[in-house]
């Protein structure tokens, strides 16, 4: 990158572009393939798919194996990806990724799925050497990383370098405490509304949206979506319009929804967010596949005021009554390193910036 390269400080936070591009300078990250500037975002790195993939029977978390030991238990076939494969909808698949790490033993890592990858659907956990937890890497960690990739909805095609999660790295404990976050919230608005602060920042569901609908739900049977193509599929091909009825819906148990926060979210330059799963305990479903909020997500100065949470549902159990409003899920914030050099939006044009109810970028607006 044309910038002074910076190592990793003993500051505590979550490394900014500049400090990631270090870590590829020394080597604690390293790549098949040279990593070129546009993977690294504002507070995070996008991650490349490999040249294979390998079909498994089921999930699992390597333990004390390395994930390459393990596929041998698991594995029914080997694809290759280099002249474009599909992954089949309610399959699981492993795939190695370009990039490995050597980091040094300061430095722990998180890992989501990108924005994208989520409101397609598309589940995607990262996978380490004797991991015990998905998306959760220690510090220290020296190894491949690997992406186990479940579509859920759409069956996709993909080839090598293909970018569908990303890995944020931290030095540290940067998460705020709620009296961080409520402090924070005076000096620069999280949230254009009330804030409801408790384990993070709670976030609700808007289902008066006007005249239009107010989510999409997955089509059960529909052609297959090649990740490379952009702003191509027609929407009515792949989503039906949800439509509200007196500030409510009706989830149905197995159904993928696309909804959006009442909230115009804030992520100030100074901080990154991720989004957290609600309890369980609030109703049959789940709120989020894809997390990561980078520094300048809804920033005014980077083109971003009144930008909402898209929300990616799926409903488990039983029918599930949605209202207008509703606490949904929660934006845990925490603290950079340092401010990045780029900011999320007007520096990065970045896809989702300014967003309200918006499908991923590979269908036509």
């Amino acid at each position: 990158m044309n910038q002074p390269l910076m190592t990793a400080t003993s500051e505590i936070g979550v490394l900014p572009s500049h400090a990631i591009a270090s870590l590829i300078a020394t080597g604690a990250i390293t790549a098949t393939q040279p990593i070129p500037d546009e993977q690294i975002q504002p507070a995070s790195l996008d991650l490349r798919l490999g040249a294979v993939a390998h079909r498994v029977r089921a999930s699992f978390l390597p333990g004390t194996a390395t994930v390459a030991d393990r596929i041998a238990d698991f594995a029914m076939h080997e694809i290759s990806l280099e002249n474009g494969a599909v992954l089949e909808k309610g399959c699981v698949y492993l795939v190695p990724l370009m990039e490995s790490l050597n980091l040094p033993a300061t430095i722990d890592a998180v890992a989501n799925a990108k924005s994208s990858t989520g409101r397609l659907d598309l589940f995607t956990r990262l996978i380490t050497d004797q991991g015990v937890e998905f998306d959760r890497i220690d510090a220290g960690y020296t190894g491949p990383l690997w992406a186990e990739i479940s579509p859920r909805s759409f069956s996709v095609l993909v080839r090598p370098g293909l970018r569908l999660n990303q890995i944020r790295f931290r030095h540290g404990q940067a998460m705020l405490d709620d009296d961080a976050l409520s402090a924070l919230h005076s000096a620069t608005r999280l949230v254009d509304g009330p804030a409801h602060i408790d384990g993070g920042l709670g976030f609700s569901v808007d289902l008066r949206l006007g005249a239009g609908p107010v989510g999409y739900r997955a089509k059960p049977h529909t052609a297959l979506i090649d990740l490379d193509r952009l702003n191509h599929y027609p929407v009515d091909a792949f989503w039906e319009e949800v439509h509200a009825t007196d500030g409510r819906i009706i989830l149905d148990p197995g159904a993928f929804y696309i909804l959006v926060s009442r909230e115009a979210v804030h992520v100030p330059p100074d901080y990154a967010a991720e989004m957290a799963p609600y309890l369980a305990m609030v109703g049959e479903f789940r709120v989020h596949y894809a997390g990561f909020f980078d520094p300048g997500f809804g920033n005014t100065d980077a083109g971003g005021a009144g930008s909402r949470g898209v929300l990616e549902v799926r409903c488990h159990e039983a029918p599930f009554a949605l209202e207008h409003g509703q606490i949904v899920g929660r934006l845990v914030y925490e603290k950079m390193q340092q401010r990045p050099q780029k900011l999320y939006g007007a520096d990065m044009n970045s896809n989702y910036q300014g967003q309200g109810l918006k499908l991923s970028k590979h269908f036509k607006t």
